[in-house]
């Protein structure tokens, strides 16, 4: 079946945009830490072609939870979303089989809502459902 050159045309461009719409995202730095400040990263959030965002965070530097005064068990990444909730997204674990010994860590999830600021704390229990009062890293407001 043969499609007039207009059709065409307009199907790759649908494609594109489509494309486009799936692969855009945006990355924030995290601010400089009071409680660690040789900590660096960033998170990074795109939208999938399924409306839910996929949300990555790199860091380095990032010394032992232990370490810390007073020393805490682990970090948590905490999400503000575009609802006005916070939520635990998942928790960094400290330990040599989480983080190199250039103590960098990764981390990704998806949420359904619209994330509007990720920051980590510093945690005795990875499963609170409430942020501590120890912020580690956090972003401004994100973009996009």
């Amino acid at each position: 079946m043969k499609f007039p050159t207009s059709h065409v045309t307009l199907m790759l461009l649908s494609v594109a945009a489509s494309f486009l719409m799936t692969s855009c995202s945006s990355k924030s730095a995290f601010q400089t830490s009071s409680v660690i400040p040789a900590a660096r990263g960033y998170v990074n959030v795109k939208q999938d072609r399924d409306q839910n965002y996929i949300i990555q965070v790199k860091l380095d530097y990032l010394s032992e939870a232990d370490r810390l005064d007073p020393p805490k068990k682990t970090y948590v990444i905490w999400m503000e979303s575009s609802n006005n909730a916070t939520k635990n997204i998942g928790q960094i674990n400290s330990s040599t089989g989480f983080m190199s010994n250039n103590l960098k860590a990764d981390f990704q999830t998806s949420s359904s809502y619209k994330p509007d600021r990720i920051y980590i704390t510093a945690e005795d229990d990875g499963t609170v459902s409430y942020p501590g009062p120890v912020i580690v890293l956090t972003t401004g407001r994100l973009k996009g």
